[in-house]
This record gives structure tokens, C-alpha cells and sequence, in this order.
């Protein structure tokens, strides 16, 4: 941008931007702020760059994963997806957008759109039949267990012996935050729902933000410690635990309250209940999914 900057004072602030002192100075501006290449060229426009050199600086946007929340087995043309729509304010107060999650918000329902779209295999397997889950989820991270839920429901209709399920999940808010709150509710309270007390499974919440001391799904998970104990370590269960969700403080929160259960409720060593969360993830009992 600098060797085609026909402004001066352009030219010697961009030529700042690119020496070793101004590089805090360029992330402040660039990185910090998530500048979009537009933008850059909206505040240097004396820079008259050719298209054929602006293509080749530019880089392709990177592809969206994100889990399926849906069966094949109940949808088997579709595919739904549980998708977050990003905002944020800046250190300047800049209020920026998702570039993909604020596009997929934007399309109408009522019209035809190609989305393009790439199927990959995910770190989650698709669990057996007969394997108990233990499922947490927080927020967007509920998206893999909705399928699994939705297709042990689906199999328990040719099958009632199916393994049960337990669930946490966990938002901010109930009232704005409960994703698929009906849908948990009808496999939890409904006549044989795979998450129902009859089924010998479990729906449990936690919204954060609902009372004046904050609660997660590692609070529940110890307010819970004998049924997931036994979920966990009975000969009749033996079940695999699942994780999704945000990378932050989450999976290892989770991992400390499942310890935390072993040793109040079990009475396992702390470090042999270490160790043995640590066998399961060996023998893929014990699997994490999570994003940023």
C-alpha cells in the first residue's frame, strides 16, 4: 500500500505501520480493531492499488464449522445448524459483526438461497445405542447433543431398551438464552422421553445470570455427583461422557467437577480420579469438542 500511496503523509504512516517500531501501533489499529481490508483502503485512499494486486494480498476467507444439530435418522434431507450470531465492541467502541453467522441471520426464510456448504467428519462419533451419555453443552455447545437426543429418541421407538441419557445444559438467561427449551422438556418430561427420570436419564440447567450467585454446569454436575456417579461407574452404565462447547475456562471447569465427584462421592484419591478421567479419554469415553 505504501509503494502505491500517492500521499505523502499516507505513504510515510504506512511505511510506519510495516517498521519494527511501529508494530504496536499497527496491531492497535489493525488486529485490535479487526479492520476489514475495505476499511484499511477507506482510510488510506490515495493508495490506488491494481485489482490484480489486491486480489493476490488478499486472503480467503476461511470456512465456518459448525456442528449439525440434527438426526439424519428424523431429517434425513436436511441439515440444521445452531448458529451464534457474533457481535462485539472494539477497544475504540467500534461495534463489529460476524462476518458468516451475521449473513446466515440476514437470509429470508420465505426465499430460496444457495449456501455453499462442505460435509466433514467431526471429533464427536456418533454414539451406540446402547452406550449411556453423559452429555454438557453450554449455549451453542447444546447443537451435537440435539442430534444425539433427537436420534436416540427416534431409535427408542423401535427399541425401549436404549441407553439413557444425561444432560447439562447452560446459559445466561432463561428467558433469552434457553435454546431449544421445548424440545429438552419433551424428551425430559414427556411419557418415556430418553431424558425423562422413567428412562433413568436427566435434564438439568444452569442459568448463570438468573440469581445473584452466578451458576454453571459444573455446579450442577456436583449437585448431581450421585447420578453421574453411578451414570458413570455402575456396572449397569459405564456411560461415555461428551463435552461441547467454548474453549475458555469450560472444559476444564467441567473436568474438575467431574473429579470433584469421584472424590466426594466415590471416595477415589484425587489423583487416581486424574488418572482415571484420563483412561476413559484414552479408551474414547471421554471426548471434547469445543471452539473459540
Amino acid at each position: 500500500m505504501s509503494y502505491f500511496a500517492t500521499d505523502e503523509r499516507e505513504k510515510a504512516k504506512l511505511r510506519d505501520y510495516t517498521s519494527p517500531e511501529g508494530r504496536g501501533d499497527l496491531y492497535r489499529y489493525n488486529q485490535k480493531e479487526n479492520r476489514t481490508v475495505l476499511e484499511v483502503l477507506a482510510d488510506f485512499p490515495s493508495v490506488q492499488m491494481p485489482f490484480e494486486w489486491l486480489v493476490q494480498l488478499t486472503p480467503p476467507l476461511k470456512k465456518r464449522a459448525f456442528s449439525i444439530s440434527s438426526s439424519p435418522l428424523v431429517h434425513p434431507n436436511q441439515i440444521h445448524l445452531t448458529v451464534s450470531v457474533v457481535s462485539w465492541l472494539t477497544p475504540w467502541k467500534r461495534t463489529r459483526h460476524g462476518l458468516c453467522s451475521t449473513w446466515l441471520a440476514g437470509l429470508s426464510p420465505n426465499e430460496d438461497h444457495l449456501i455453499p456448504c462442505w460435509i466433514r467428519r467431526g471429533s464427536l462419533p456418533r454414539p451406540r445405542p446402547s452406550v449411556p451419555l453423559l452429555l454438557i453443552g453450554p449455549g451453542t455447545g447444546c447443537a451435537p447433543f440435539r442430534a444425539f437426543v433427537e436420534e436416540r429418541a427416534a431409535q427408542s421407538v423401535a427399541d425401549p431398551t436404549v441407553a439413557p441419557v444425561l444432560f447439562f445444559f447452560g446459559c445466561r438467561n432463561q428467558e433469552s438464552d434457553f435454546l431449544y427449551k421445548d424440545f429438552w422438556l419433551k424428551h425430559a418430561q414427556g411419557q418415556g422421553g430418553v431424558l425423562s427420570h422413567e428412562k433413568v436419564g436427566g435434564f438439568f440447567t444452569a442459568f448463570s445470570r438468573d440469581q445473584p450467585r452466578k451458576v454453571y454446569v459444573q455446579d450442577k454436575i456436583k449437585e448431581q455427583g450421585a447420578r453421574v456417579l453411578d451414570m458413570l461407574c455402575s456396572e449397569s452404565f459405564k456411560a461415555a461422557i461428551y463435552v461441547a462447547g467454548s474453549s475458555t475456562g469450560m472444559p476444564a471447569d467441567v473436568t474438575a467437577a467431574l473429579e470433584e465427584v469421584l472424590c466426594q462421592e466415590g471416595g477415589v484419591p484425587r489423583e487416581d480420579a486424574s488418572g482415571w478421567l484420563k483412561d476413559l479419554k484414552r479408551a474414547g469415553r471421554f471426548i471434547v469438542e469445543t471452539w473459540s
